[in-house]
């Protein structure tokens, strides 16, 4: 696109994520694209030429919150300003979305994603083509003593309720050379953590016929703690992969936190079939069993959909009894969203919504005090917080390893002159709900993490 054949550029962008981390890492390289053809951020939409948002298709509550917030960004732009709609739901729905959202000056899908600039000619052009590979584009410095970073693009699964590869495709993961590159400069600029995600993380590298190359990533990233890095963190794990010597890396790296963020979906075997998924309770529970053998502090995650169709009371009790076997620190729990194109979606035994709100209830009750119980546990321990920011009333907040960024809780500081970055030792001295209050150590007395 050449100066002649546009308008006159406007000069400030503001870009709106909704969704997972994997969005915001796309939102970053979104941002990296318009700051290379001239543009520069602006502080509120108001104040923007070119609003975009990028959007979450995962579930119709992602969708509706996606359409209501275009709706809001397009009443809330300035005269003039032109706005683009991005990310899961452009990706999926295209022309159809289009259409339905007569407000938006363009819907761009993932390949367009590296070229939103050419919005702003005269006429706008709808769909931009992609000249840019948005994944390899260098991202922004970090705002925050953390940032994720992607390592893998699409899935190759085939779980029932899952649309997720009919628009993200299937698998595709980054040469070791370019993840290594990413993270090198993330944390040069400032990230302590690195936050590894993918649609399937634990696959990473199968694609290009390297299974298990997770591991040896590992390591690589591992080698960086001499720049600045502390930890490194894995999100999105399938069960039946975390083993051998990726399971052996994570506990044994000093970068690799032990926090395990297992995608289990259910406990009961035969709705597990029904989903397309592998496992069971029994194996899950062997699963976490077997990592606190060895790492008695290692913090455990997981969400569980709740009334996927033919789950019974049967089915719904084994869950209840693995949640409180396993007393995992996490758990989300969600309704079962039919997905078009998905197995699911044709599936007999639907759960009415009354009874699935009776189950999220009863799933709530379970593992609502299973958290707060670890969580008052740790009162009188010592523990390494990493300060991500500091509040308003000049108290440091920050994170163990046991609390993943904008996903679990914090931990607040009482007291000290921590900044952005510090790694504190610190006493706990109370829980507030999931989150944590200390005090920097040395504290006499203080006891480390999963010491009797």
């Amino acid at each position: 696109m050449t100066t002649a054949s546009r308008r006159a550029r406007p000069a400030r962008f503001f870009v709106e994520t909704l969704g997972c981390p994997k969005n915001v890492v796309d939102s970053e390289k979104v941002v990296a694209s318009l700051e290379a053809d001239g543009l520069s951020p602006a502080a509120s939409p108001g104040e923007a030429d070119l609003v975009v948002v990028n959007t979450c298709a995962f579930v119709e509550a992602a969708r509706v919150e996606s359409v209501e917030t275009v709706l809001a960004l397009a009443a809330a732009r300035r005269p003039g300003a032109r706005l683009v709609v991005t990310g899961c739901l452009a990706e999926r729905y295209g022309s159809e979305l289009a259409e339905a959202l007569p407000e938006a000056d363009a819907v761009v899908g993932f390949e367009g994603e590296g070229s939103l600039s050419e919005v702003l000619v005269d006429p706008p052009r709808r769909k931009p083509v992609g000249v840019r590979d948005l994944l390899e584009l260098p991202r922004p410095a970090p705002t925050a003593p953390w940032a994720y970073l992607k390592v893998a693009e699409g899935c190759d699964r085939a779980c029932a309720f899952c649309a997720i590869p009919s628009f993200r495709g299937p698998q595709r993961s980054r040469p070791a050379e370019a993840v290594v590159s990413e993270a090198r400069a993330l944390v040069e600029g400032g990230a302590a953590e690195l936050v590894l995600v993918a649609q399937d993380l634990a696959s990473y590298g199968r694609d290009a016929g390297e299974p298990g190359a997770l591991a040896p990533l590992l390591h690589r990233l591992d080698a960086l703690r001499p720049d600045g890095l502390v930890r490194i963190r894995l999100l999105y794990l399938y069960p039946s992969e975390v083993r051998g010597p990726l399971l052996a890396s994570m506990l044994d790296l000093p970068s690799v936190v032990p926090y395990l963020d297992l995608s289990l979906q259910h406990a009961a075997p035969a709705l597990l079939r029904r989903m397309r998924r592998w496992g069971s309770g029994d194996r899950f529970l062997e699963l976490v069993e077997g990592i606190r053998a060895e790492v008695p502090g290692a913090a455990f995650r997981s969400s569980f959909i709740v009334g996927f169709p033919g789950e019974t009371e049967d089915h719904h009790e084994e869950l209840l009894g693995f949640l409180r076997a396993a007393e995992l620190d996490w758990a989300g729990f969600f309704a079962f969203s039919p997905e078009d194109g998905t197995p699911a979606a044709d599936l007999d035994g639907a759960v009415p919504a009354d009874v699935v709100g009776e189950r999220l209830r009863e799933l709530g009750e379970v593992q609502d005090p299973v958290t707060a119980s670890l969580r008052d546990a740790l009162v009188g321990a010592e523990v390494e917080v990493l300060v991500d920011r500091v509040d308003d009333d000049g108290a440091p907040v920050g994170r163990t390893h046991r609390e993943a960024p904008e996903i679990d809780g914090v931990v607040r500081l009482a007291r000290g002159p921590a900044r952005p970055g510090d790694l504190v030792r610190a006493r706990v001295v109370g829980a507030v709900g999931p989150d944590l209050v200390a005090e920097p150590a040395p504290v006499a007395g203080a006891r480390r993490e999963g010491a009797a």
